[in-house]
């Protein structure tokens, strides 16, 4: 059967259905435009349907912010600080970067360089010394030297100067403390002789590593007994002869004057016992501190706040001051300038570093001492020397060698 012609024909007029015809329209910018279509009710379905087949994890809350994360940043990452090293052009920069968050060794090198930096503050003490300054204006001159460099540091860094409140009063325990650490050593230093009052002060590492096990909870472990004991023999090495010489010194007086009463002698022992404690207790406020505010520089800053005006006080009201001259002043910023620095990386590396471990490094210093002085006077070593010298090296070679814990490398 055919189709009729006018069906025929009113299929040939229309265009095909694949066939599209565009419409192009210029309108001027001048005449008012239509306002948009609104939205359909199937484009709103659309929507709410894309709305609830989001996943939940692209909504992102805004980030809560408490006193611990508005405080300070947190470290870099290994590879930031290993890509900032990089593009470090000095190589010193990069040496001193590495040293101090670019290694797993980073809290162990830093107590190395302050041991190295206390080391070459004596050094220079020895060689150019040419004024006697009583050590409370010393202590003086010295904590205000840090406190003035810490003080310029923080500003720099546009960083807060007392830290958050939550960081306060471990900063005000850490400064009381080390202000009563640093006079008590003073008065031991000056009522007992040399050797028993290097000695005294040389406890305070095994202190630290004793009141970390109680207010920080450390372990301490067999080895760090171990090496901290085999440390301390070797300080007893090097004055054995001189206390065992002052010793029978000391019972001669008695036997000649049968009315002096050692009760001064022993005061001051028990002083530089508590000094001892007081400065161990310190390294853990530093430690405590440095750990909460993430900078270290600020437990420097709240020490030299409080010990540069007590310093001042004790100055006036226990001693005469000594007006010192230009080269006792060069001398003295000098050795201010390095104890800033020893002692920043002295509380960076209690940081980063379990007290037990880290401590046992500072005796290297004695055993530097000990070395140079030998070499200074080129006299042949005693056999004692050689054996507390050895001793400390063995001592300090196994710490390095054991290296860093595994936890406190995951948590740094």
């Amino acid at each position: 059967m055919h189709a009729p012609k006018s069906t025929i024909a009113s299929s040939e007029s229309k265009p095909p259905a694949t066939d599209h015809v565009v419409e192009l329209i210029v309108r001027d910018a001048s005449q008012p435009q239509p306002p948009p279509p609104p939205p359909s009710s199937s484009d709103d379905s659309r929507d709410n349907s894309k709305d609830q087949n989001a996943p939940l994890l692209s909504r992102t809350d805004r980030p809560k912010i408490n006193i611990f994360t508005a405080s300070y940043p947190r470290r870099k990452p290994r590879d930031e600080v290993t890509r900032l090293l990089e593009s470090e052009t000095s190589p010193f920069t990069q040496i001193i970067l590495w040293i101090w968050n670019g290694s797993r060794y980073s809290g162990l090198l830093c107590m190395v360089l302050s041991s190295l930096i206390y080391f070459i503050m004596g050094v220079l003490s020895d060689i150019f010394s040419v004024q006697a300054i009583p050590l409370f204006e010393t202590a003086f001159t010295r904590c205000t030297i840090v406190l003035i460099l810490s003080y310029l540091w923080l500003r720099r860094s546009e960083q807060p100067l007392f830290g958050t409140s939550n960081v306060r009063i471990i900063l005000l325990l850490r400064a009381v403390a080390g202000c009563i650490s640093i006079s008590s050593f003073v008065y031991c230093f000056q009522r007992l002789p040399l050797c028993q009052a290097i000695v005294l002060n040389s406890t305070t590492p095994v202190m630290a590593s004793i009141m970390a096990r109680f207010f920080l909870r450390e372990k301490l472990k067999i080895a760090d007994i171990a090496t901290l004991a085999c440390s301390f023999f070797g300080v007893l090495f090097f004055f054995r002869e001189m206390l065992a010489t002052q010793g029978q010194l000391a019972k001669v007086e008695e036997a000649s004057n049968a009315n002096a009463k050692p009760s001064h002698h022993i005061f001051a022992i028990l002083v530089g016992i508590f000094s001892s404690i007081i400065g161990g207790t310190s390294y853990c406020l530093i430690k405590a501190g440095a750990k909460a505010s993430d900078q270290p520089l600020l437990t420097v800053f709240s020490f030299g706040i409080l010990a540069s005006p007590a310093m001042g006080i004790c100055t006036y009201i226990f001693e005469d001051f000594v007006l010192p001259r230009i080269q006792s002043i060069i001398l003295m910023v000098v050795l201010g300038i390095l104890a800033f620095f020893a002692e920043v990386l002295l509380a960076r590396g209690l940081q980063l570093e379990r007290m037990g471990k880290v401590t046992n490094i500072q005796y290297m210093e004695a055993a530097l001492t000990q070395f140079w002085s030998l070499a200074l006077a080129f006299l042949t070593p005693a056999f004692d020397h050689l054996v507390g010298i050895l001793l400390i090296v063995i001592s300090v070679s196994c710490t390095m060698y054991i290296g860093p814990d595994k936890e406190m490398d995951d948590m740094n």
